[in-house]
């Protein structure tokens, strides 16, 4: 069956790549070696935020670019990271405040509204909706808006009020994890154990074992309740 054919630009330069593509696989297509950026190629790492527009269409579109499936006529550039602020901080010397929010990213609280960080989000998430929660110190609910971010920084990229949400989320989940979430005996355990060489032995031993024999018992395991 004879493929269909579409034209892309891929730094300006024009090429011509299977329709069935996704824009990362067209880029490997025309030759290019990729090296960074590149990640998981499934779409859950965030790593291949790309920029492109479709000629005759002046706005600019914001994509993963594993995701997405090349189109006729697609401009597109690729960042080695989108801009996102990362701000210092010790967690075990913080608390979960309602001020620790404002003092490391005052910039949420100038959030217009705009809901361009949901509408350009890669993992259709509520973003405008976690950062409300952040402003008001809900860092919970935050941490459950925001768990599924893979910080691909786009929603950054489209924020007037240049908020770096996906940091603001990070903050909210550790938060969360370190003091908000309630313990458990049985993590605690399995963590003292696995710091105490307890299963040291027990990899090495998985580790010489041949693929195959690693898959039967990955699908044979016993699986806790």
């Amino acid at each position: 069956m004879k493929r269909e054919m579409v034209d892309v630009y891929i730094m300006g330069k024009k090429y011509t790549v299977p329709e069935e593509l996704t824009i990362m696989g067209a880029m490997e297509y025309a030759g290019y070696q990729l090296v960074r950026g590149c990640g998981c190629r499934n779409g859950f790492c965030g790593a291949c935020a790309t920029i492109y527009r479709i000629k005759g269409h002046t706005e600019l579109q914001v994509c993963l670019a594993c995701q997405k499936q090349v189109e006729e006529n697609m401009y597109l550039a690729t960042l080695p990271f989108f801009p996102l602020v990362k701000k210092n901080y010790e967690i075990k010397e913080i608390e979960p405040t309602k001020q620790i929010m404002m003092h490391l990213y005052p910039e949420i609280y100038k959030c217009i509204g705009c809901n361009a960080c949901t509408k350009s989000c890669t993992q259709e998430l509520d973003v405008m909706q976690y950062i409300a929660y952040a402003q008001r110190g809900e860092y919970g609910k935050c941490a459950e808006e925001s768990f599924d971010c893979v910080m691909c920084g786009v929603c950054s990229s489209r924020c007037p009020a240049g908020i770096s949400h996906p940091q603001v989320a990070l903050l909210a989940r550790r938060l969360t994890g370190t003091y908000l979430a309630p313990g458990s005996e049985h993590l605690d355990a399995r963590v003292r154990e696995i710091k105490d060489g307890d299963f040291k032995s027990l990899m090495e031993d998985l580790m010489r074992k041949p693929i195959e024999e690693m898959k039967e018992l990955y699908n044979h395991r016993d699986i806790e309740q």
